[in-house]
C-alpha cells in the first residue's frame, strides 16, 4: 500500500482552512499536515471547554468533505521560542501572547507552556479521528531553537563547556515538555535544521543523549536541510531508524561550481541568483529521493510523506501540484520476498 502523500500547510497559512483543503485535494494530495498558525489548527480552540468538541468535529468534517486525511500537526514557530536567544526577529513568528513584552526568559517560558498545550490538543484532535483515518502514532512536529547556534563557527574559539551548557539548557527546558507529551502518549518530532539544537547527525546524537534517549523525542526527517551542508541524508535515516516519526519531502539545490556566496548565504535573500544553495520544488534540486525511499523501506517507515513546498522562483500552486505527482511516482513499496529465493523452484 503506498504511503499517504500530505501537504504541510505552514507555507499556506495565509489561506483559510477550507480553502487549503479544497486546493490540496485539487493538487492531488491525500491529506494535510496541519500547521499551528493561521486558522489551520488553533490549539486554544481545541482545548476550549465549551466549544472545543465542536471545533474538532468541524475540522474532521471539513477534511472528510474533501477526501483528506491528517496524521500530524506542527508547531515549528512556537517551538523555536523554547531554547532560542530571543530578539526582535521572534516577534515576526511568535503569537502576540507568547512574545508579549519580548523579555527573553518570559518568551521562552510561555513558548514551553504553549508546546505542552499543543500535545494535549493533538491528543484530543486525533482521538476524534474518523475510522478511515487510522493513526499509528500521534506526532507534533516542530523546532526547539538553540542557545548555542551562534557558536556554530568556532571563532573566537568556542569552549567545550559552552556547548555542554547549551545541551544542558535544552534538556532542562524540554524534559518538562516531554513529560506532558508522555502523559498524553504524543511524540515530538524535531525537524533537524540549522538554528536548532540538532542540525546534522552528530548534533542529533548529542541532543538524544542530553535527553537520555527518551522515546517521546524523535525526528521529522527532512533531507533539504542536509544536502547543502554535506551531511549524509540517507545515513541519517539508517542511524536513527527508530526515531523517524515523520517525513518531510522537500528538495534543495546546491551549485556544482563555486559561487560568490557560500553555505552561509552571504546574507543574500532566498531567490537571489548568486546564492550557493536554494530550496527548490521537488525534483528540481540535488536530493536523491530514490535512495531516501529505499532507506525508508529498509527501516519499515510506513507513515506519511509530507510535502513541505518551498521555491522562491516558482508559482506555489504549480509547484505543489507537480510535487504531489513527483512523490507519488517516486514512492514504492518494499519487497515482501527474497528475490533469489525462487531460483530453487
Amino acid at each position: 500500500m503506498p504511503r499517504p502523500v500530505t501537504l504541510f500547510t505552514g507555507q499556506w497559512a495565509d489561506l483559510p482552512f477550507e480553502i487549503i483543503c479544497q486546493k490540496a485535494k485539487s493538487f492531488g494530495y491525500d491529506g494535510l499536515e496541519l500547521a499551528c498558525w493561521g486558522d489551520h489548527f488553533e490549539i486554544h480552540k481545541v482545548l476550549d471547554a465549551k466549544s472545543g468538541g465542536a471545533y474538532v468535529k468541524n475540522k474532521w468534517a471539513t477534511l472528510q468533505k474533501y477526501g483528506l486525511k491528517c496524521f500530524a500537526v506542527s508547531s515549528h514557530l512556537v517551538g523555536q521560542g523554547v531554547c532560542d536567544n530571543i530578539d526582535v526577529r521572534h516577534k515576526q513568528i511568535l503569537p502576540e501572547a507568547i512574545y508579549g513584552d519580548g523579555n527573553p526568559e518570559g518568551v521562552r517560558q510561555r513558548a514551553a507552556e504553549e508546546l505542552k498545550s499543543t500535545a494535549i490538543a493533538a491528543r484530543r484532535f486525533f482521538d476524534a479521528a474518523p475510522q478511515n483515518n487510522p493513526i499509528k502514532r500521534t506526532v507534533v512536529n516542530g523546532f526547539t531553537g538553540s542557545s548555542i547556534w551562534h557558536l556554530v563557527y568556532s571563532f573566537p574559539p568556542v569552549l567545550p563547556s559552552q556547548l555542554e551548557e547549551g545541551y544542558k539548557d535544552f534538556a532542562k527546558r524540554f524534559n518538562p515538555i516531554l513529560d506532558v507529551f508522555d502523559k498524553h502518549n504524543v511524540f515530538f518530532a524535531l525537524e533537524v535544521h540549522p538554528t536548532e539544537i540538532a542540525f546534522d547527525i552528530v548534533s542529533a546524537q548529542r541532543a538524544l543523549k542530553a535527553l537520555n534517549n527518551r522515546k517521546a523525542f524523535g525526528f521529522n526527517y527532512d533531507p533539504s536541510h542536509f544536502v547543502y551542508q554535506g551531511v549524509d541524508y540517507v545515513q541519517f535515516i539508517r542511524e536513527f531508524s527508530d526515531r523517524i516519526y515523520h517525513v518531510h519531502m522537500k528538495d534543495s539545490w546546491f551549485s556544482p561550481a563555486p559561487r560568490r556566496s557560500g553555505v552561509f548565504g552571504g546574507h543574500l535573500p532566498f531567490g537571489d541568483p548568486e546564492r550557493y544553495w536554494e530550496f527548490r520544488s521537488l525534483g528540481h534540486g540535488s536530493v536523491d529521493f530514490e535512495e531516501i525511499i529505499r532507506a525508508l523501506n529498509f527501516i519499515k517507515y510506513d507513515g506519511p510523506l509530507s510535502v513541505e513546498w518551498e521555491d522562491q522562483n516558482m508559482d506555489r500552486e504549480h509547484g505543489a501540484t507537480e510535487a504531489a505527482a513527483f512523490v507519488k511516482k517516486a514512492d514504492f513499496a518494499p519487497s515482501d520476498i527474497v528475490f533469489d529465493a525462487q531460483f530453487d523452484r
